[in-house]
């Protein structure tokens, strides 16, 4: 159940972002104890929405509640739970950013009627898909505040909505920046003229803030994306005061996008992608993705949310109409959406230089609520020769390989995925990394496949008592990603453990960690602002990554205390992977790190070793000046800063 109900749920742990409120938070209070204007940050009230955020979180991690294993009136408990812990989190956020980004710290004043900032997407219930809001444009610049919750310097391509297409970009630095500029459409074939897209490029600090301006100028110079809408009864031009788009017929012709990284291929008549070709040595991937049916067996015992009894092979997703697609083209990315009945896929490819470009983004927006009985799958065929070995990820830690059997029925080759799943070959290996858990198999040689959602009408006598009907619209979000290999022995291939690539791990982490975009509240009278709030000295190496930075709660009450547990996890990854030219802004140091050139605004004064769960101290703990980590392990540190 786990990896294949309540995709929406799982959807929102991912937008909860409790661990960039636990950092932000005790970052923020090490500064409000710096002086007395800053003392009215209200320390306690936050620490509370964030304890009670955690024991939410939490919750929802029983075996009845992420699995999707409760009573309707239970899910939509857990469902309201999460939401309100959704809120809780942007607030602690927002009051602590605004006590870091400000530039005079004697001009804090904490209102709790009026926020400082706001988030850049709202949610109006528990079971729905949050959107974003559109930000009001004006001659004077509106702050832009963007948050890296990695801990690596980070290049990333980050869109907001504006209301007007005369828009200009400031950097923290206050040079223009690159701008593209997207339609925001209703429904497949509309442009809604209410808002527009702007993207760019942004170039944040590790665990740090970047601040951008916004403005609306007379002339702009941003680029606008261009459109080509694929569908049956079409006219040549359609008419748009702003964006050039052609109305074409579905053809056999392929629809090509490229970057400088890879060229694809994509069906003129599904939309669907087809071939891929990596330019860095000019070959041709075949890479056909499709979706599939899973039907439940004609049996007594049928599907339900515990069993998964398939009626034998998925039958392939039939559409009588080809699909509208919509294709954009544009500087700073280019797309195929395609609108089926029950998903609508999009391939978005970037082109950028640096991590960003050298992986696929893509995304299905599933809805499978008039369905009887019948289970999405989302299938990646390749030319890649897999032996019926595939690897998944234990927790997001470690990847174990699995082993396709045609001995056993097919729901017994379906394994969970929790960050990623890869097939390999000596030559190449394609990952699938997700931003969800789900289930996922390689029942044939070169394929992975993905289930996306479940609809199902009965009870399957396991004590629950109910089938599984409260589906939701629901994203998810995947990268695809190609790598060529090097150096592979064949004793490798039967080992029992296998790691990513540090590129990989950080393709993951950034999906994982998307960026988190927030506007001023205020319109005007904004105090002023530091154009960059960089917590630490530089990057952490690459293969450590800050799990958390929890403040400790005080012996006495229900507040902080003035010590953090500092906990890192050092990734163990495939050397047999090429690190050049892979825009990685941070290099390995063996598991090694200062203590004293941890902190840039922070001293810290003391780091001492504990028990990952922080009950217990070594005997002969004392303060450490280097922390010093074996590859895999997972190490809590008490910390206290100034």
């Amino acid at each position: 159940g786990f990896f294949l109900f309540l995709n929406l749920y799982k959807y929102l742990i991912l937008l909860c972002n409790s661990r960039a409120a636990e950092i932000l938070y005790s970052l923020a209070l090490v500064q409000s104890s710096k002086s007395e204007k800053t003392r009215v940050f209200p320390s306690v009230d936050n620490y509370k929405l964030l304890t009670e955020a955690r024991r939410n979180l939490g919750l929802f991690q029983h075996h009845d509640a992420i699995t999707g294993t409760s009573k309707d009136w239970v899910v939509v408990d857990y469902g309201t739970r999460l939401f309100h812990s959704i809120m809780n989190l942007k607030k602690v956020i927002i009051d602590s950013i605004h006590i870091l980004i400000l530039k005079d710290k004697g001009a804090y004043n904490y209102d709790a009627s009026t926020p400082f900032l706001k988030m850049d997407d709202v949610q109006s219930s528990q079971d729905s898909l949050p959107h974003k809001t559109v930000i009001k444009l004006t001659s004077q610049p509106r702050y832009l505040l963007l948050y890296n919750p990695t801990e690596q310097e980070r290049f990333s391509v980050v869109s907001v909505n504006v209301n007007s297409p005369r828009v200009k970009v400031l950097s923290p630095l206050g040079k223009p920046v690159t701008v593209q500029i997207s339609a925001v459409w209703n429904g497949a074939t509309t442009v809604s003229h209410e808002a527009y897209q702007i993207t760019f490029v942004a170039h944040l600090p590790p665990l740090g803030l970047g601040v951008y301006q916004l403005l609306e100028v007379q002339s702009s110079e941003a680029v606008l994306a261009d459109y080509d809408i694929y569908m049956r009864n079409s006219k040549q031009e359609k008419p748009d005061r702003l964006f050039k788009i052609k109305e074409l017929q579905n053809s056999v012709d392929n629809i090509i996008l490229e970057n400088s990284y890879m060229k694809l291929w994509f069906s003129g008549m599904s939309g669907l992608l087809e071939k891929i070709n990596t330019k860095e040595d000019g070959k041709n991937h075949p890479m056909k993705v499709e979706f599939a049916w899973y039907g439940t067996t004609s049996n007594r015992d049928k599907s339900g949310a515990y069993l998964f009894l398939p009626d034998g092979d998925a039958k392939p997703y039939i559409f009588t109409d080809p699909p509208i697609i919509r294709v954009a083209h544009g500087r700073i990315f280019s797309e195929v959406v395609c609108f089926f009945h029950h998903v609508t896929h999009t391939m978005r490819l970037y082109k950028v230089q640096g991590l960003e470009g050298q992986s696929l983004e893509v995304s299905n927006i599933v809805d499978i609520r008039g369905e009887y009985n019948r289970e999405l799958a989302m299938r990646i065929s390749s030319d890649i020769n897999s032996q019926n070995r595939f690897y998944t990820d234990l927790n997001g830690y470690q990847i174990q390989p699995r082993l396709t059997m045609s001995k056993l029925p097919l729901q017994a080759n379906i394994y969970p995925m929790t960050t990623m799943a890869y097939i390999q070959d000596i030559g190449v290996r394609l990952t699938l990394h997700s931003a969800q858990s789900l289930g996922v198999a390689s029942l044939k040689n070169g394929q992975l496949e993905v289930i996306m959602d479940r609809r199902l009408m009965q009870d399957d006598n396991r004590g629950l008592g109910q089938g599984v009907q409260d589906n939701k619209i629901t994203a998810n979000v995947f990268r695809l990603h190609l790598e060529r290999r090097y150096g592979t022995d064949v004793n490798e291939e039967k080992a029992s453990v296998s790691f990513p690539s540090l590129l990989s791990h950080m393709t993951s982490s950034f999906l994982n960690h998307p960026v988190i975009p927030m506007t001023t509240y205020a319109d005007s009278g904004v105090p002023e602002l530091l154009s960059t709030f960089s917590p630490l000295t530089s990057s952490m190496p690459c293969d450590m990554h800050i799990v958390n930075l929890r403040t400790i709660q005080s012996k006495v009450d229900i507040e902080p205390s003035d010590e953090a547990a500092l906990i890192l996890h050092r990734k163990g990854f495939d050397c047999k992977f090429s690190n050049r030219d892979m825009g990685l802004v941070c290099s390995t140091t063996q598991g090694k790190i200062k203590v004293h050139k941890l902190f840039n605004k922070f001293r810290v004064e003391s780091l001492t070793p504990a028990s990952l769960s922080l009950m217990h101290s070594p005997p002969d703990a004392r303060n450490l000046s280097e922390i010093n980590m074996s590859s895999m392990e997972i190490n809590t540190f008490r910390i206290r800063l100034r």
